[in-house]
Parts: structure tokens; sequence; C-alpha cells
């Protein structure tokens, strides 16, 4: 049959034909791959949009200057299996120690809690191995969890000191609220 239309003058058009139909199967193969390789793009850079931290104007919540003081928590059983030595030396070292500010924000997909505070120390020494516990709250005011959290840095004698984004732990997702107190500390 192909020798007919040889003769004719149209075989040569029936190939073109056929190479066009392999060149446009050839094209929507390679565009289709295109697509793929766009939305894994896409879903690429939307996991690390979500693991970047938000920007300071979004994600903090000021606390209330009240909230900020110092308040020896005590913490349950590690409290009364301490003993009283133990309770007055770091009463002691937490006599002019304070919060000065604090600020939290999620960060980890949410589920984290980054605490923001600054360490005021009014004693005539350094100290160091600051420990605070954070109580995470409902917007209603129902306590949710505490998390604590050992701080190895030393802040010198009669300075303050600004721990930027420390994380205290995993947070229930309905925690609106977060209030920072000092537990303990050591003369450095």
């Amino acid at each position: 049959m192909n020798a007919r239309l040889d003769l004719t003058g149209v075989g040569r058009f029936a190939g073109i034909g056929e190479r066009v139909a392999r060149a446009v199967t050839v094209a929507s193969v390679s565009f289709g791959r295109s697509l793929l390789w766009l939305l894994a793009a896409i879903i690429v850079g939307c996991g690390v949009w979500m693991l970047l931290p938000l920007s300071k104007g979004n994600g903090t919540e000021p606390v209330k200057p009240d909230v900020a003081a110092v308040e020896p928590a005590a913490s349950g059983d590690a409290a009364a299996a301490a003993s009283p030595i133990a309770q007055a030396q770091a009463s002691a070292e937490l006599d002019r120690l304070k919060i000065s500010s604090q600020t939290w924000r999620r960060g980890g997909l949410g589920s984290k809690a980054l605490v923001t505070f600054t360490l005021r120390n009014d004693n005539d020494y350094a100290v160091k191995d600051v420990e605070i516990v954070c109580a995470f709250a409902r917007r209603d005011g129902s306590h949710l969890t505490d998390r604590s959290r050992v701080l190895a840095e030393t802040v010198t004698m009669k300075s303050r000191k600004t721990f930027a984004r420390v994380p205290v732990g995993f947070i229930n997702v309905n925690a609106d609220q977060a209030k920072c107190s000092l537990v303990a500390a050591r003369r450095a």
C-alpha cells in the first residue's frame, strides 16, 4: 500500500504525519514529567517554609510584668525529696535573681515552645545552671502542662543576660499562655 502512495507522491506526507505524532507523544511525556517535578518542588518548598521560624511580629506574645516576677516554685516530688538545707541554699541563690521580661512562641511545626527571656542577676557573684519551669495554659487560663529546662550558661554578677528562643519542650496544641519561673541556680 505504501508503494502505491509513493507512486502518487502522498507517501511523503504519511511519513511526516507519523513523525509529528511521535514528536507530540514525546512532548506530552516530557511535559507530564516536568509537571511532576514542579509539584515535587512545591511540596518541598512548603515543607521548608513550615520549618522556618515565624517573624518576630507574628509569633511573640509579651507577658505582663506581674507574670515575670520571680516565683520560686516547688516542683512536687522533687521539692519533697530535697533537704531543707538544699532548699535554703536554692532560695538564697534566687534572692536577687529574676526574670525581667519574657515572651514565647511556637516552633517545630507548632509542637515545641521557644521561650525568650532576660535574666537579671543583682547578686555580688555570678550564677550558673539556672533552672526554669514554664507553665502552659489554655486561653481560658486552665492549666495544661509544665516544662522545665536547666541552662548551663553563666550570668555574671550585677548584669543581665538574654536567652533567645530556648526550647523548653513539647507542648499541647491548645497552649495559648506561658508563665516561666526560676526554680534553682548555683554560684559560678
